[in-house]
């Protein structure tokens, strides 16, 4: 029996659909997932919508054939990253082709993956799978990968045990198979305000703040000279930055309050907890003594909001393998930025990361994916259905 195929039209009109709901992390998702569960309603395929703890956002799992171990789990996430500040010259929510590019915020990052996966649901449906095919949209990856945490207890209890997850991340269809961890925290200083014409009356916390940030910069610079260093990473060690940062009311104020945010990327087998403990350490052996001293009501806090756990290769497993051969590819690559894939791991699910497009060009203006990228995830598609029916 020949299957029905999708063709490049059928993805670019349900792309075309995918980019004009403006899914920018700070608005709800909630359009986007209706759309996708009457889609998939409309081919019989029951989809489960997994609302948010406290907004109006949800996740979606949906199955595929027999709910049994050994099926492949394709996930992605629905937001995206935001427009304002950047100069765009097509129009951000709305699909434009040129010279074999789709142009659209997410096109690349990453409804260009859900658009192909979801174009060839039809195909899915008619191919008698002996092993499923699960889809798994999350909310807010892009602001912490808070959605699919929410969605992971729901995935445990009721996904059969997957042979493999693929997080379509654009790779450029390579197997990434590690990337490393991140951890994103927010710390704040209380001072005391005074006079700035009696500085010794108060404790200036962007002067406190500035010497955490300098602490943190030192941090950077000893992972950069002194390592660990694995050079499938680019760059090859743990990597620092510093945020936004806030405070002060006026130049003739001794600033008593002071917050900024700030992240780092750990290499797989390093410890992240430990250098969060070195910060607060050095916090409360160190800066905070020396408010206090001066001033009892000084305070430091520190707040880790987003934790991102790394991908760590399994070289020679079988989940490995199998997406090398869906993807028909000799070698495994890494990645520098973070996905969802941490948490799927976490789970025991053997996880990588392959997806249509490149990440060069996601979170830009004029975000676009190439033509021919959508068509070598849709081969990618036809190979894992046949693997599914065999």
């Amino acid at each position: 029996m020949t299957l029905p195929q999708p063709s490049t039209d059928d993805i670019r009109r349900i792309l075309a659909d995918l980019i004009a709901f403006d899914t920018v992390s700070c608005n709800s998702n909630m359009a986007l997932i209706e759309y996708v569960c009457a889609y998939l309603a409309g081919f019989g395929v029951h989809a489960h919508v997994l609302k948010a703890k406290d907004q109006p956002k949800a996740n979606m799992v949906a199955t595929i054939g027999p709910n049994v171990p050994g099926g492949v789990v394709l996930s992605g996430h629905t937001d995206v990253v935001p427009i304002e500040g950047q100069d765009w010259s097509k129009p951000a929510f709305e699909l434009s082709e040129e010279n074999g590019r789709l142009f659209g915020r997410g096109t690349a990052d990453m409804k260009g993956f859900l658009a192909v996966a979801l174009a060839h649901v039809p195909a899915f449906v008619a191919a008698n799978l002996q092993t499923p095919i699960h889809l798994a949209f999350s909310f807010d990856e892009e602001v912490g990968c808070t959605g699919v945490q929410e969605m992971l207890p729901f995935l445990s209890g009721h996904i059969a045990l997957p042979r493999l997850v693929v997080i379509g991340e654009p790779t450029s269809m390579q197997v990434a198979t590690a990337h490393k961890g991140q951890y994103v925290a927010k710390t704040r200083i209380i001072g005391r305000e005074a006079h700035s014409s009696r500085p010794d009356d108060g404790v200036n916390a962007v002067v406190v703040a500035a010497e955490l940030i300098r602490y943190i910069d030192g941090m950077a610079a000893d992972a950069r000279e002194s390592g660990p260093f694995d050079d499938a990473f680019a760059p090859p060690h743990t990597t620092f930055n510093i945020g936004p940062i806030s405070g002060g009311s006026a130049f003739n104020i001794i600033s008593n309050r002071c917050e900024f945010d700030w992240e780092f990327r750990f290499l797989p087998e390093e410890d992240g907890p430990a250098k969060i403990q070195k910060y607060l350490d050095h916090i409360d052996s160190i800066v905070l003594p020396g408010m206090r001293a001066r001033f009892p009501e000084c305070d430091i806090s520190n707040e880790v909001w987003a934790y991102l756990p790394p991908l760590k290769a399994e070289p020679g497993s079988d989940g490995e393998s199998f997406a090398m051969n869906l993807a028909q590819r000799n070698a495994s690559t890494v990645v520098a930025f973070g996905t969802e894939a941490g948490h799927f791991q976490g789970l025991d699910f053997p996880t990588v990361v392959c997806g249509p497009g490149d990440i060069a060009q996601a979170h830009k203006p004029d975000e676009y994916i190439a033509i021919s990228e959508l068509q070598a995830c849709s081969r990618f598609m036809v190979r894992v259905m046949e693997a599914m029916a065999e």
